[in-house]
């Protein structure tokens, strides 16, 4: 396959994700996309046997030589107000954050 992120794609893109790119950045990000299908396609190229097992990591991890799982318990952080007092705003024990601006798409 030599498909290939054109520029009117990647513009396509660029308006979807609500990115503002200079016409360098946007020419650089496009090539190193591009580049990724390009290694992306080379592996798929790659004879592999029909009974090579799907593997989503490089080492097998079996139950024999994997630890057990941790018990799953919620451990309160110790004086959470430390962290608190980092933040530039905060209430009722919570961060505070300014409003996000949104408009509707319909």
């Amino acid at each position: 396959m030599n498909e290939e992120i054109t520029a009117e794609l990647f513009a396509h893109l660029v308006e979807l994700a609500a990115l503002e790119l200079q016409e360098s950045e946007a020419a650089y990000l496009r090539g190193q996309l591009n580049k990724q299908l390009e290694i992306i396609h080379e592996l798929e190229a790659i004879d592999l046997p029909e009974d090579t097992p799907i593997t989503s990591h490089g080492v097998p991890y079996s139950p024999a030589i994997s630890p057990p799982p941790r018990e799953d318990a919620a451990r309160p952080y110790p004086g959470p107000e430390r962290i608190l007092a980092q933040a530039p705003q905060s209430e009722d024990g919570y961060y505070r954050v300014p409003d996000i601006p949104h408009t509707d798409l319909a």
